[in-house]
């Protein structure tokens, strides 16, 4: 999709972004998914990403096993009060690899098809996604990599953000994809980090809260090329802001089809969906 296009209605045609690769339709964040997303015609495929104690870049929300939607090694449920236990900053990639995060239907999307499935590495996400490409003779796909961090959980849950940083900036330099990639986080910490390692690729600074964005950006010490705010916090005044500051602008996690023609119409740069098909047969008759 050219997303400079503009919309039978004269309205800027946004980028399709697959939330964890299309949340709403396969097991989020496993090979499945993004394979989808990328068939489906998606723009950009949006993940989330931990780190392993070897390690290794982990493609996961959490940092742990969530009960709602994996199982242990031997099958069996999760049990909720203990599943940050399964920590995967304290385990190696081919301890990670035995759980299955694809045959337990996340509740809230009563329409995931349901396989095996396991949680990929960054890399084989990669690879996967540019090979289909290439099969497919598509435009190429661009990656939002999410780094999920916070100070409390800092030698707990996952390295310091220099560490954390250095391990993914070093993936995706590896595998060729920085010109198509940008770096998403809540922690300012991740940020300025990424800014001083590789000012060359893109940051996003994501937000739920209502602290106002001249507070965020005060505390960051810089404004980013891209905003990632929760569909909700959309005012006037936030987008007359984000436009004054030249920052692009992808909401989340938009599924219903009256918001999404809301922001079509506010000219977002791209709207960020579990349901990227809807977003599709929305654009293609818009």
């Amino acid at each position: 999709m050219n997303a400079s296009a503009t919309t039978n209605t004269g309205f800027m045609r946004p980028e399709v972004h697959g939330h964890r690769g299309c949340r709403g339709l396969w097991p989020e964040n496993t090979l499945p998914a993004f394979r989808h997303a990328v068939a489906l015609g998606v723009d950009v495929l949006e993940l989330d990403v931990v780190i392993s104690s070897d390690g290794q870049v982990v493609v996961s929300h959490e940092p742990w096993f969530s009960a709602a939607i994996c199982r242990l090694p031997n099958g069996q449920p999760i049990d909720p009060t203990q599943e940050r236990q399964h920590n995967l900053y304290q385990m190696p990639y081919a301890h990670i690899k035995q759980y299955d995060c694809g045959l337990t239907r996340h509740p809230n999307f009563p329409e995931q098809q349901l396989l095996p499935a396991y949680k990929p590495l960054l890399r084989e996400v990669i690879r996967s996604v540019e090979m289909q490409v290439a099969q497919l003779d598509r435009a190429p796909v661009r990656y939002s990599i999410e780094l999920k961090t916070e100070p409390a959980g800092d030698a707990v849950f996952h390295p310091h953000p220099d560490e954390f940083v250095a391990l993914v900036l070093a993936v995706i330099g590896e595998e060729l994809t920085e010109p198509r990639t940008t770096i998403l986080s809540f922690d300012h910490r991740i940020l300025q980090q990424a800014q001083a390692a590789a000012p060359h690729i893109p940051l996003c600074l994501l937000i739920e809260d209502q602290v106002p964005l001249a507070e965020h950006l005060r505390a960051l010490g810089f404004v980013p090329q891209v905003l990632g705010p929760a569909h909700w916090l959309l005012t006037p005044e936030l987008l007359a802001t984000v436009k004054n500051l030249d920052m692009r602008l992808v909401p989340w996690t938009v599924n219903d089809i009256i918001t999404m023609r809301r922001l079509i119409e506010a000219s977002v740069t791209g709207i960020t969906t579990d349901y990227p098909d809807r977003l599709l047969q929305l654009l293609a008759s818009w």
